[in-house]
């Protein structure tokens, strides 16, 4: 296990680049199968090949180190393989979500000012009506392009014919020794956040932040992901939790991933039974919906399963405590930004699942609670409760393109969340500071609301927003999508909060809907919430 701590060699002096960590695992597990995705196993030794053409491919195509390529891909092999690819031909990659809108898909190509994409024939169609308005944007090739134009160069060194490019020059340098070595503090990463407001910010991730996250996840005991663990990869790979918690731990690790593209909790248990999933990094309304299958069925698909994560958003106790009774694996939940990488904290850390803690930091992490002031709280003065800020070498370097609203002068980020420290020195997450609601000036957190109604039989989901108020400047406002068994009324609810919040932190009103809209890892999704009127 020891052997993972160390850095990987880049091949390029001392200068590091993620795609490196593809060198690496060939080097030690060449034979071994590095991603199983439908009836493709590639090898290490294989995919790492892949890698290089791929990245050779890209240079000929004319994209020149530091240009940013957009992917917009679903959980295939094509996804790994040109992720690592653009990093070593000194690309920046900006992951896309494949459930983008043609306005959110332009927002971001624009702003990224993207000179390739590449996507499926769904992301190309989306893209096609706006492409004249990119004008940035010189490619949109498929994975199967991508193949072709490869093949044509491979046909072309057969022959003995070369190009301009050529591959080679008359000193007998590569093209791959000639692309200049990005990694350490060039950018690596330009992932887009969704925000709670306005439209998505691109976060700069350098190969350093991105590395230095894989290495301190790695330094946890039991290390979460080794060599000889096969990873489920059904989390979405354009999102920060599914690419380098996932995706970049197994390949820091040489484990073998499991790509799935879509989670369907039976056919996700069966496929986990069939490839002996040892490692499984997921979001809550995964384990939620696993624990109300058959016992029987989620014993099976978690045979072999050493290692549970979940993150994104708080796993409700019930599932968590269902999931562990019945397969004996606990639950180990972590909290992070995308702007860190993203791990923060974990109750790996703390060596036990606790309900309602997301553990304590990471080797390399600082923590600490700042009040209204940005000063730290005094718990001599009764104070426990503040905006948590960190610090560490998994930092981001700011916002996409001038690095705005970074780290301060002292590497300390403020990450907008409220937070508490517990007698164990667990971090507890109270709220976001920016949906904060204030009523008659005092503060209302609506994750202890929720928290509250979702204790109620006939609340099967809840968002609680704040809403203008002549009086008291905000009321507390829920919005419920009731148990279609036992539908509760308005009255019930408040009546029902009353017996455990403060007068001020019960809803003045509930609002009925069918459904809450979500992100990709089970957040429950404010900006669309304004979107759609009901905030």
């Amino acid at each position: 296990m020891g052997q993972h701590t160390n850095a990987p060699d880049s091949g390029r002096g001392t200068r590091q680049n993620l795609a490196d960590l593809v060198t690496r695992a060939a080097a030690r597990h060449g034979a071994r199968c590095a991603f199983v995705a439908g009836d493709q196993r590639p090898t290490w030794a294989e995919f790492e090949q892949a890698v290089s053409s791929r990245a050779a491919t890209l240079a000929r195509l004319g994209m020149r180190p530091g240009e940013r390529l957009a992917l917009m891909l679903a959980n295939t092999l094509d996804f790994p393989l040109h992720y690592f690819a653009a990093l070593r031909a000194g690309l920046v990659v900006v992951p896309v979500n494949t459930g983008y809108t043609v306005n959110e898909l332009r927002h971001i190509l624009s702003d990224s000012t993207a000179a390739a994409l590449i996507t499926d024939d769904g992301g190309a169609s989306t893209v096609a009506g706006i492409q004249a308005e990119l004008p940035q944007l010189r490619h949109v090739l498929a994975p199967a392009e991508m193949a072709e134009a490869e093949a044509e160069d491979d046909a072309g060194d057969d022959d003995g014919s070369s190009d301009d490019d050529g591959s080679s020059d008359d000193d007998g340098s590569s093209d791959d020794e000639r692309v200049p070595a990005r990694g350490d503090d060039d950018l690596a990463v330009l992932i887009y956040t969704s925000g709670t407001s306005g439209r998505p910010k691109g976060a700069m991730l350098s190969h350093r932040a991105m590395l230095a996250n894989l290495e301190q996840v790695g330094a946890i005991e039991p290390t979460p992901v080794t060599e000889h663990d096969v990873v489920l990869l059904v989390l979405p790979l354009f999102h920060i939790y599914g690419l380098n918690v996932g995706l970049g731990m197994q390949v820091w690790a040489g484990a073998t991933g499991i790509l799935v593209e879509r989670f369907d909790p039976q056919g996700c248990l069966r496929t986990m039974a069939e490839e002996r999933v040892s490692m499984v990094a997921g979001a809550p309304p995964m384990y939620v919906m696993w624990s109300r299958l058959d016992p029987q069925e989620l014993r099976r698909g978690f045979t072999d399963v050493r290692i549970a994560l979940s993150g994104a958003a708080p796993l409700a106790a019930g599932a968590l405590a269902a999931i562990h009774e019945v397969t004996e694996v606990p639950v180990y939940e972590g909290y992070g930004l995308t702007e860190t990488a993203p791990v923060l904290t974990s109750t790996l850390i703390s060596r036990r699942p606790k309900p309602g803690s997301i553990g304590q930091p990471l080797s390399g992490v600082e923590l600490a609670l700042w009040d209204s002031d940005g000063q730290p709280v005094d718990p001599d003065e009764g104070e426990d409760t503040g905006q948590i800020a960190v610090r560490g070498p998994n930092v981001f370097t700011g916002y996409w393109p001038d690095g705005r609203d970074g780290p301060d002068a002292e590497g300390w980020l403020a990450t907008g969340d409220i937070g508490f420290l517990d007698d164990d020195g667990d971090l507890h997450l109270i709220d976001r500071l920016k949906d904060l609601i204030l009523v008659s000036g005092f503060n209302v957190y609506p994750q202890e609301v929720e928290a509250v109604l979702l204790t109620h039989p006939g609340v099967r989901d809840v968002a609680v927003v704040g809403a203008p108020d002549d009086l008291t400047g905000e009321s507390v406002r829920a919005i419920v999508v009731p148990a279609p068994e036992s539908p509760p009324g308005e009255t019930e609810l408040i009546e029902h909060c009353q017996r455990s919040l403060a007068r001020f932190k019960c809803p003045s009103a509930v609002r009925f809907v069918p459904d809450l809209p979500h992100s990709v890892t089970g957040k429950v999704s404010r900006a669309r919430l304004r979107e759609l009127g009901l905030s």
